[in-house]
């Protein structure tokens, strides 16, 4: 690698930039994919998950997904927040795993949110994408939400998908500067882009109110929430999720208890809390979601607890749909170097493709409760 090009395309010395791959803030990756190398973390101005990418002698840099700040108090976050535009423009947000998508001699390349490069998400990039896309403007990053039921990290079967899509919902430089809301929906619908729903737009002094009435309506279907938009993408956006998509994190996080994290965990309880007071609900209302909170959380758990304490350990089943087989034995190695403890069963052939069930063992909450069950005190 030349130490020297890459570190100046980063607007860092080479000496920093020498330093950032000693001590592994700078990771290549492995395999097939040598060629893309992953910030662990922030970096200045350079944000986790970013990825510089080897062309030749030369070097490409994408930037890294921003984290997207959440409403709490609906009304007063969107007041602050937008106080200097008129209007927001509000798209669903869909409850799968996130994706950037580049191209990269001639094949798509999927990366995570942490910068790693998904056989399995490139894979079905490269089937569900426009091509043309990238051959016309390889400037730009797709950003999208991988859903259906054949998702291996977050399956969801309250969409109309049978197996696995893209739903763009970004379109950057590859420095990050977004599009523009409407130029980017105009521009991914001329090359067939499948993209999440525009749910609206509101005068910001009316926004809450329009935006309440899609968050109960979406609460219905079970869908996760919106993504509130300043139309020029000069604002950060903000998200704001259902009460109902809160209660299923809450019950997948205590049926694993001991592998979620506590700030996981409370944050969902304390979005409840002030939801429930901004939107003044009546007596019984507070009821059925005292009534949805507290099953969301202790039904997993004590299903959990009787499981091990039946002698079973616990796991969560998944699948993924290929085209090609190679990339099964691909998706294996890049999850086990995850540190994921997982069983691959045998893979089905459906029509043309492959169907392969996944099971993923959960070690930590199994050790804590049987723990527990014997006779371990809590710390």
């Amino acid at each position: 690698m030349d130490i020297k090009e890459a570190a100046e395309l980063l607007g860092l010395s080479p000496s920093r930039f020498s330093e950032l791959l000693e001590k592994k803030v700078l990771l290549q990756d492995w395999g097939e994919y040598e060629d893309f190398f992953r910030f662990s973390s922030n970096v200045g101005k350079i944000d986790e998950g970013s990825v510089l990418v080897k062309k030749g002698d030369a070097f490409e840099f994408v930037q890294g997904f921003p984290k997207i700040k959440r409403a709490i108090m609906l009304a007063p976050a969107i007041k602050s927040h937008f106080a200097d535009i008129d209007a927001v423009a509000v798209e669903e947000k869909m409850n799968g795993y996130n994706v950037r998508v580049i191209e990269h001699k001639g094949e798509l390349i999927a990366f995570t949110r942490s910068g790693h490069v998904c056989p399995y998400s490139s894979e079905r990039a490269n089937h569900l994408l426009e091509h043309d896309l990238f051959k016309d403007h390889p400037e730009y990053v797709i950003y999208g939400e991988m859903v259906g039921p054949d998702n291996p990290y977050v399956p969801k079967h309250i969409y109309e998908v049978d197996s696995l899509e893209f739903f763009a919902f970004d379109i950057r430089s590859k420095e990050g500067i977004p599009l523009p809301v409407h130029e980017r929906r105009e521009l991914a619908a001329d090359y067939g882009l499948t993209q999440v729903e525009l749910l609206g737009e509101f005068e910001v002094s009316e926004a809450a109110e329009g935006i309440r009435d899609i968050i109960l309506e979406l609460g219905k279907k079970e869908r996760e929430g919106v993504i509130i938009k300043d139309p020029a993408m000069v604002l950060q956006p903000l998200k704001y999720t259902t009460s109902e998509t809160n209660c299923a994190d809450l019950r997948h996080g205590f049926r694993f208890y001991n592998e979620s994290g506590k700030d996981y965990l409370f944050a969902r309880v304390v979005r409840e809390g002030f939801q429930s007071v901004e939107w003044n609900e009546s007596e019984e209302d507070l009821e059925k979601r005292c009534l949805m909170l507290g099953k969301s959380i202790l039904m997993p758990m004590r299903e959990s607890i009787m499981h091990v304490q039946e002698g079973e350990r616990l796991w969560e089943d998944v699948q993924i749909r290929v085209r090609e087989v190679s990339t099964i034995d691909k998706f294996r190695m890049y999850l086990e170097r995850l540190g994921l403890d997982i069983i691959f069963g045998s893979p089905e052939l459906i029509g043309d493709e492959y169907v392969v069930k996944i099971r993923k063992m959960n070690k930590s909450t199994t050790d804590k409760t049987l723990g527990i069950i014997e006779g371990q005190l809590w710390s």
